[in-house]
């Protein structure tokens, strides 16, 4: 499946995004298990709220982490995360 970059981006309501203190990381929680996330991966979910389109989440990284290029990462990501039902 391909990202439409003009669709809300929308973290799926089947799973939940949570910061797991024992692990000191953020992790995906879904009737199935768990998914444990690095901290690029949990700050690109975190702004898939329903409110941004795939431009304005990499805009908005870029400009948190002070950086440019990262547009094919992000999409690459983003598009797993939506074949593996994360993200709607």
């Amino acid at each position: 499946m391909t990202l439409n970059p003009n669709q809300l981006l929308t973290f799926s309501s089947q799973h939940r995004l949570q910061w797991e203190d024992s692990q000191q990381k953020y992790v995906i929680l879904y009737p199935e298990g768990m998914v444990e996330l690095n901290q690029s991966s949990a700050e690109i979910l975190k702004l898939c709220d329903g409110t941004r389109q795939l431009p304005q989440i990499i805009h908005e990284l870029e400009v948190t982490f002070e950086m440019t290029g990262l547009g094919d990462d992000i999409t690459a990501f983003l598009e797993d995360a939506l074949n593996k039902g994360w993200i709607i």
